[in-house]
């Protein structure tokens, strides 16, 4: 597990997705969702701004998925233009990001993050 910690981890199955967002209910952690696509400039662009960001925050959780791999996990989420950044929280989505917006998702991210710290420490 603390091998994961401080990286984006791609998640190639409908299996390995559930397992992952079971994990982060029962850590109670924060997941970040990048839906990407290989196709995909602007998603190129932003990916290694997100392994930079999660590189920072150990205790947030960060997920890619490639929208024509993982297409049912895709259209469950509803997910329409890539990049498209979910942040979920026990489960159920909490605040998302469209496009590759550096600034916003930092802010998001920390905000959540910071967010999702105070609540476990209570």
């Amino acid at each position: 597990m603390a091998a994961e910690e401080g990286q984006v981890i791609s998640v190639h199955t409908v299996s390995d997705w559930k397992e992952r967002l079971e994990k982060g209910k029962e850590a109670n952690k924060l997941i970040v969702v990048d839906f990407t696509a290989s196709w995909c400039g602007p998603c190129r662009f932003i990916a290694p701004i997100l392994a930079e960001i999660a590189k920072k925050l150990p205790r947030v959780t960060f997920l890619k998925v490639d929208v024509d791999e993982l297409e049912s996990v895709s259209k469950e989420w509803e997910i329409e233009a890539m990049p498209t950044f979910l942040f979920l929280k026990e489960g159920k989505l909490v605040d998302k990001v469209v496009g590759a917006k550096k600034d916003e998702l930092q802010q998001k991210i920390t905000m959540h993050a910071d967010a999702a710290a105070a609540g476990s420490s209570i």
